[in-house]
């Protein structure tokens, strides 16, 4: 199942199914299923969307359905760690799940997180304080990064 969501953040594109949800996309497909009625897994992730960019809701609790290799279900593991108002660098990720050098595969597994926002890949920065990238663009990923520190 599918929907787009419309925030004051913008418009995100979600897919969930039974088991939850499975992809938050800032990418809008130009055909949606379910654009029209929401189901209520689909309100709810609005509802917590709305939530965390009114800062209101620190922390995410909804089900999802992650599909991933096993080092990426691990990285994106750590990330769903990172508090609220806080982040780490690639090279500190990459420490805490024992792969002293793998700043790099950090970065890539980030690059495919299905649920940004959800699981907290914003909050990861370069080691020297730099933004990196974001799927949805360093604007979105400073934004979030600000509403956070303003709501610690």
């Amino acid at each position: 199942m599918d929907a787009i969501l419309k925030t004051k953040m913008g418009k995100y594109y979600i897919q969930f199914s039974d088991n939850g949800l499975s992809l938050l996309s800032f990418d809008i497909p130009s055909k949606c299923i379910n654009d029209g009625e929401k189901t209520i897994f689909a309100k709810d992730v609005q509802k917590q969307l709305d939530e965390y960019f009114t800062g209101k809701r620190k922390k995410f609790e909804l089900l999802l359905d992650l599909k991933g290799t096993s080092f990426q279900m691990k990285v994106w593991k750590e990330l769903s760690k990172i508090s609220y108002g806080k982040t780490l660098s690639y090279g500190d990720i990459s420490k805490k799940i024992n792969l002293p050098k793998g700043a790099r595969a950090i970065g890539g597994a980030n690059n495919k997180n299905p649920l940004p926002i959800i699981i907290p890949c914003h909050r990861v920065i370069q080691s020297d304080g730099k933004l990196g990238g974001y799927a949805g663009g360093l604007v979105l990923k400073q934004q979030l990064l600000d509403l956070e520190q303003k709501n610690i």
